[in-house]
Formats: C-alpha cells, sequence, structure tokens
C-alpha cells in the first residue's frame, strides 16, 4: 500500500478540493513520475502508455540505456520518497576523464570545491522503480498498449487503440497531460491550432551506441566514478558506467563520416587513428558486430509555446522541449516540469486555468534556455575541453567559486547541482563574462600602462609594442568563451 490512501478530497493549504480525473499519456520516466506525484495528492490518475510494460519487455536497441540524474532530478525523486533509492542504485560520476588520441588520460572534475557529483542510473530499472511505485497507488491506474489516435483537447476527450488487437477505446478526463516524449501525439494536437510556436531541429550529428564489457575478472575496465569522454574537435565519444560493470559507449559524429565507413576494414582504421585505445578496451570483433548491428540514430531538438491548451491539456518533459543530450539535462528538465506543475498545484489547488497557464509562462524560457546550453554543451564536449583557454577559465571559475560561493556559480554547477532557474544560469554566465572581460582587458592596459612607464627611458617603441602584443595576446587566451 503506497503511503497515502486515495482521498476523497485534496488537501491544498488547509481547503479541501474535489480530486480531479487526470489523464497522462506516455509511461515513461516523466510520465510515470508525475503519476506518483499526482497520484500523491490524491487525484484520480490513469497513465497510458503505447508499448507494453517495459517491467517484462527486452531493452529496445539504439536507445540509451543509462541516463545522468542530478539535483534536478534528484529532488523530484526525493518528492515522492525515490530519491535514495534510486541513489544506491546509480554509479557517482564526479567529473571527465579525458582520452586524447595516444590512450593518454587527464581527469577534469565537475566541482574540485565541494566534491559534488552526478549519477549514471539505467534507464529501464529507473523506469521500472516508478511503474512499482505507481502501482502500490489504488488511485493510479496504469494501462499498457494504449496509443493515443485522437483528442478533442477543448473538452478533454481522447481515443486510444491497442496496436495489437486494433480495439479503439474512448474516454474522458479533467486534465490531459501529454509526457509521450518528442514525436508527441499530444503536442501534434496542439500544434493544429492557430499561431502556436513550434520549432523542430535535426542536427547534422547522429549517434550509434556501443558497449565495453567488464574485464576478465569482472571488473570494470576504466575508473568507474567519471564520464569518459574522447574529444575530436567534430566529433566525440563519450562512455557511462553500468552495473553490470560494462559501460555504453556513444559515438556522436556528422552522419556524413557514419556514412564514410562502409566496412570493417574502414572502421578499424578510423578507430585506429582517433579511438586506438577504445579498440582494445571494446574488442575488435564486438566493435565490427555492434557498429554495423544498428543504423546511427538522429537528434533534435524541439521548442514550442505554449504548454497548454485552455485548463484542459499540457505537455510536459521531451514532449515540450526535447533537447539533444550533452547536458545530461532531458530526464532532469522533465522531473523539474512535475516538481514545477506539483507546486502550482499546492498553491492554486485544483484551479486548472490558473495552474497551467501559469506553469506555461514560468516554464517556456527556461526550456528553451537548457535546449540552447545543451547545444552549446557538444561544441564544449567534442572541442573545447581539450583547449587550454578553457582549461584557464574552469581553473579560474573553481577559484572565485571557492572565495566567493554565494556569487560566482561556475555555469556547469548552476546546471547540475543547483536548482536555479535555466534562463538564470545563461543570464549568470553572461554577468561573469563581462566581469572578466572588464577585468581583463583593465588589468592588461594597467600593466601596459605601468611597465611602459617604468621602463620608458629603457626601451624602444618597439620593444614597447611587442610587450602590448604579448600581453594582449595573454588576455585572449584567458577572455570568456563565447556566451551561450
Amino acid at each position: 500500500m503506497a503511503t497515502s490512501e486515495k482521498y476523497k478530497r485534496t488537501n491544498t493549504n488547509g481547503m479541501q478540493h474535489q480530486p480531479l480525473d487526470v489523464a497522462i499519456v506516455g509511461g515513461g520516466l516523466v510520465g510515470s513520475l508525475l503519476a506518483l506525484h499526482l497520484g500523491k495528492k490524491g487525484h484520480e490518475v490513469s497513465l497510458y502508455e503505447y508499448r507494453e510494460d517495459i517491467r517484462t519487455a527486452e531493452l529496445v536497441i539504439g536507445r540509451s540505456i543509462n541516463l545522468a540524474l542530478s539535483a534536478r532530478g534528484r529532488r523530484a525523486l526525493a518528492e515522492v520518497g525515490l530519491e535514495e533509492a534510486l541513489l544506491g542504485h546509480g554509479i557517482p560520476m564526479s567529473g571527465r576523464m579525458l582520452h586524447d588520441v595516444n590512450g593518454n588520460r587527464k581527469i577534469v572534475p565537475y566541482d574540485a570545491n565541494t566534491n559534488q557529483c552526478i549519477y549514471s542510473v539505467g534507464r529501464k530499472h529507473l523506469n521500472e522503480v516508478l511503474l512499482n511505485a505507481a502501482e502500490k497507488y489504488p488511485n493510479i491506474h496504469l494501462h499498457f498498449n494504449h496509443k493515443l489516435v485522437s483528442a478533442n483537447l477543448d473538452e478533454g476527450n481522447f481515443s486510444m487503440v491497442d496496436p495489437l488487437t486494433k480495439e479503439v477505446k474512448s474516454a474522458k478526463a479533467d486534465l490531459i497531460v501529454g509526457c509521450d516524449g518528442a514525436y508527441s501525439a499530444v503536442r501534434k494536437e496542439i500544434v493544429k491550432r492557430p499561431r502556436y510556436d513550434f520549432s523542430q531541429t535535426y542536427i547534422e550529428h547522429g549517434y550509434l551506441e556501443l558497449c565495453i564489457p567488464p574485464k576478465a575478472d569482472g571488473e570494470f575496465a576504466m575508473p568507474h566514478n567519471y564520464l569518459h569522454i574522447w574529444p575530436r574537435g567534430q566529433f566525440m565519444m563519450i562512455a557511462l558506467p553500468n552495473q553490470d560493470r560494462t559501460w555504453t559507449v556513444t559515438l556522436f559524429m556528422p552522419f556524413t563520416q557514419f556514412h564514410s565507413i562502409t566496412d570493417q576494414e574502414r572502421l578499424l582504421a578510423f578507430f585506429g587513428q582517433y579511438f586506438p585505445d577504445a579498440i582494445e578496451l571494446i574488442g575488435r570483433e564486438r566493435l565490427i558486430k555492434d557498429f554495423f548491428k544498428t543504423k546511427p540514430q538522429s537528434l533534435v531538438m524541439i521548442k514550442c509555446r505554449p504548454y497548454h491548451v485552455g485548463s484542459k491539456a499540457l505537455i510536459i518533459g521531451d514532449a515540450a522541449h526535447a533537447m539533444v543530450p550533452f547536458y545530461g539535462q532531458g530526464m532532469n528538465a522533465g522531473f523539474e516540469d512535475c516538481t514545477v506543475l506539483t507546486e502550482l498545484f499546492n498553491e492554486h489547488g485544483t484551479d486548472l486555468d490558473r495552474i497551467l497557464s501559469e506553469f506555461s509562462e514560468k516554464r517556456w524560457e527556461d526550456a528553451h534556455a537548457i535546449c540552447d546550453l545543451a547545444m552549446y554543451n557538444y561544441i564544449e564536449m567534442r572541442d573545447l575541453v581539450t583547449k587550454r583557454s578553457y582549461l584557464l577559465r574552469k581553473k579560474l571559475d573553481e577559484l572565485l567559486f571557492w572565495l566567493l560561493p554565494n556569487t560566482w556559480v561556475p555555469l556547469y554547477n548552476s546546471v547540475s547541482f543547483s536548482h536555479m532557474r535555466y534562463s538564470k544560469c545563461i543570464a549568470n554566465r553572461a554577468w561573469q563574462d563581462k566581469i572578466l572581460t572588464r577585468v581583463l582587458y583593465g588589468a592588461s592596459f594597467a600593466s601596459i600602462a605601468a611597465i611602459g612607464g617604468l621602463c620608458y627611458r629603457h626601451v624602444t617603441m618597439g620593444h614597447l609594442e611587442q610587450l602590448s602584443t604579448a600581453i594582449l595576446s595573454a588576455f585572449q587566451l584567458l577572455k570568456p568563451n563565447a556566451s551561450v
């Protein structure tokens, strides 16, 4: 039995409200977590998933099997009592371990001051934990093999079809919430409405998953408390640890490059040139088999607004803001949607007009911000992490964060280890860039003036010009990276 029985009425700030009938479309991570949040408040929740029950299904090839859990996702899990259970299953990663083309490795901590970490968690395990928890609530009802085929979002009416039997069922709800991913059927209904803002962007890079097996003794083949990255400028490879001592390896690169690798000779030559240490880690035969087993998958970013239709429908998670995976925030942002929505329920009871409109207004700017940050972080991971300017800026950020922990919060820390609004994270980084630019320009010209004054009688104008050039070159090295 769940911690709370089905209520006859929900309670908000001492006021009682009649519980709502809520239909959640999509039984993945965000949908099952939202079911718990709303079920815990006493609402009658029906969760519809078009696939079979993931707890009895085999893993889908080509879909990421592990994810990075950070502060925003942890809080949403804590609110339904599941944070500790998931952290016990997850593998902490305290930083990035960079692999160069010669096999040398370099550690770049996420947070050198407080040693905070993100957690590698299994997608299937996490979904199973959420569904098992939801199943314990008598007011949460799970329906698998139910695909949305039509909906009247103004009235709350919708129809589902069983993909196997083709049986169609119709239902009505006080609220329909689309948690059905980047290719959302609920959003497809919303997009039909006039003057709706929607954009869909596919990037020219795709991804393909490989696997590093355990060593002969059953242990991890690499240090496991890190996210491993092979940055190669225009493409990269990453590896996240799994609980069974394997590694999920993901190769990101342009589709044109994928298409140029047509046989095992070209594959081995490519890996021999760019990822030589990975051949031994993965295994030659396994690399060939896994690379040609599936086709590279696409990466899409979706922005839209508003997220609601009147008082009857809402989209959250990837349905509202699908993003590329390079900041590890897709799941965390979707989980934070659940937190924000629950806070609005706490504030407004069952006034769906206010709850849904405020959610859209409060959330769209942050969702667009993290979509942009995720695109930027791909450039950082595949290229900037190897540059001296990036490493110097990171060291400077760490020092200032240590000196001024409440004032100077580095971008990555604000995104992954705080609950600062995503839009505020970008504004905060822009402010930091502005401060550093002013300080470094000021220091450069002050140095030129001071040294020029001291050496005026002993050096020629040519020497001063050389000194000026050297100081400005140093400034360019320390200059903040392009704003995001």
